[in-house]
């Protein structure tokens, strides 16, 4: 479930910096309706005044509660269940996008990327884009509000956003997180091995000689679940990018894997490159540069993107919704989230993180 994260070997937990200004990331934990059209609206209401561009981007069916509140001739309004269906895409698709078209002035952001609907599945790579965002818009000026529903999250999403959030915004008081933590540990911590696949699965060891067939396998893969033409040549695209980029790492050869699951069809590549940046894929490459483009390309277009790096190896697994009544997205993240075991306690009794190694400040 959810929150419910493993113990790691014993170690201090050390708060992170806070991002250079004029850059600002809080978060609001509301438990009604009301307080979230209240406070967002008043939030929103004081860019405006202020001049500033304004977006919220929010799941579609949390839309309507802001719309009789917001000016939205005046606010840019973005379903997040569409845009950041993948995390990883939050950042350079919605996010970055925002700012790069109002270089002049300040920005300010509603955002919402963890609700109540939001997949299970899709949870650690959310933690890891709040913890990215204090990297990715350091010295920016851009303020940026993430709303967390205390009624419908458990206790441990909600730890969690207070460990990627230097800033606490409840009511009208704004205070520093106590549990703010340093965001590429966070993102480290979240950086788990990748579940095995509990289906039949199809392999195919590659060299650059099998290019080809790396493609048509991925092809195949996704005209056999049904995905449209457009849908199966961008699960083409996505593959043979990564496949390409784990040759150019690789000494030897990489893995290709793809299996089919009731709701995804998932391809899956491997190499022993080590992928050392976390931002890699989550920054837009400068136009004409075609160095970054095949990360941030597979995050463009795949509906999930996962990635585990070891000193040795990344593997990177990416899903594509297969079409029907039911996808990815309807796995409902649990009302309560299931206690971490072994946590390092504050002085006053209160879990601050699993024991680990979570000691670098950057």
């Amino acid at each position: 479930m959810v929150g419910n994260r493993p113990g790691g070997p014993d170690g201090e937990v050390e708060p992170g910096p806070a991002p250079a200004e004029p850059f600002w990331h809080a978060a609001l934990r509301y438990g009604s309706d009301g307080e979230y059209v209240d406070t967002l609206g008043a939030f929103v209401e004081t860019g405006l005044a202020a001049g500033e561009a304004v977006m919220v981007a929010v799941p579609g069916q949390r839309l309507p509660l802001l719309r009789g509140r917001l000016d939205a001739a005046a606010v840019t309004l973005v379903d997040m269940a569409v845009a950041g269906r993948n995390p990883a895409r939050i950042i350079p698709g919605v996010l970055h996008a925002f700012l790069a078209r109002h270089p002049d002035r300040p920005v300010r952001i509603v955002g919402e990327p963890i609700w109540a609907g939001r997949g299970e599945r899709e949870y650690p790579r959310c933690v890891q884009h709040e913890a990215l965002t204090n990297l990715a818009f350091a010295g920016q000026r851009a303020r940026i509000l993430c709303a967390y529903d205390t009624a419908r999250l458990g206790a441990a999403v909600i730890a969690d956003a207070v460990r990627t959030h230097p800033v606490l915004l409840e009511g009208s008081t704004v205070r520093p997180s106590p549990g703010y933590l340093a965001p590429r540990a966070v993102a480290r911590w979240f950086d788990r091995p990748l579940p095995e696949p509990v289906v039949p699965v199809d392999s195919l060891r590659f060299t650059v000689s099998e290019l080809a067939e790396v493609r048509a396998v991925a092809a195949a893969a996704g005209t056999a679940v049904g995905l449209d033409p457009d849908r199966a040549d961008d699960l083409r695209i996505a593959v043979t990018e990564l496949a390409t980029n784990a040759l150019t790492q690789s000494k030897r050869h990489a893995l290709l894997r793809t299996w089919i699951e009731p709701d995804a069809v998932v391809c899956e590549v491997a190499g022993d490159g080590v992928l050392t940046d976390p931002l890699a894929g989550r920054i837009p490459p400068p136009p004409g540069s075609e160095r970054g483009r095949g990360l941030y390309l597979v995050h463009q277009l795949c509906d999930l993107v996962e990635i585990h790096t070891t000193g040795r190896s990344t593997t990177v697994r990416v899903l594509m919704d297969r079409p029907g009544p039911t996808s990815v997205r309807q796995e409902a993240v649990p009302r309560q989230a299931a206690p971490a075991p072994r946590q390092v306690a504050s002085p006053t009794g209160q879990p601050l993180w699993p024991e680990g190694d979570l000691t670098t400040a950057g």
